[in-house]
C-alpha cells in the first residue's frame, strides 16, 4: 500500500515542467486520448502515461544528464518495450520552450498506435465471454 500512496504523493507534487504538460496532455482527452499521470507500471512511476495506446511521457530534469541515471533510463524504457510501452522523453527545457511542439508530436505518436483491444486481436475470448455453448 506504501507503493501506492507514494504514487498519490507524487501526482500532488508535480515539477513545474510536469504540472505544465499535464495541464497540456489532458487537452487531449478530445481525441479520445486520457493520460494519467505517475501510473505505476512494472515497479516503475511514469510521468504520463496513455495506457490505451501504451504510450509513457518522461519529463527529464538535469539529474538526468548523469551517465548512471541515463543508463537506468535505458534499462526501464527497454523493460516497458518488453511489454510494447513506448517511451517519449522531453527535457524541463523543451516543456517550457517547445509545449506545442511536443504535444503535438505525443498526440500524432499516440493516435498512430493501435489501442489495446486491437492488439488483443485474435487472441480467443477470456472464460465467460462469448457465446455459451448449450
Amino acid at each position: 500500500m506504501a507503493i501506492i500512496a507514494r504514487a498519490r504523493a507524487m501526482r500532488k507534487a508535480l515539477t513545474p515542467s510536469e504540472a505544465r504538460l499535464w495541464s497540456a496532455l489532458r487537452g487531449l482527452r478530445t481525441d479520445g486520448l486520457h493520460f494519467r499521470r505517475q501510473a505505476l507500471l512494472r515497479g516503475y512511476f511514469l510521468d504520463f502515461a496513455c495506457i490505451d495506446r501504451l504510450v509513457a511521457d518522461e519529463v527529464d530534469g538535469a539529474s538526468h544528464d548523469d551517465e548512471d541515471r541515463a543508463r537506468k533510463d535505458r534499462v526501464r524504457d527497454a523493460v516497458l518495450a518488453r511489454q510494447g510501452w513506448r517511451t517519449l522523453r522531453y527535457t524541463n527545457l523543451a516543456v517550457r520552450d517547445d509545449l506545442e511542439d511536443i504535444v503535438a508530436e505525443v498526440r500524432l505518436y499516440c493516435l498512430a498506435r493501435p489501442t489495446r483491444p486491437a492488439r488483443c486481436a485474435g487472441h480467443p475470448p477470456r472464460d465467460g465471454e462469448g457465446e455459451a455453448s448449450l
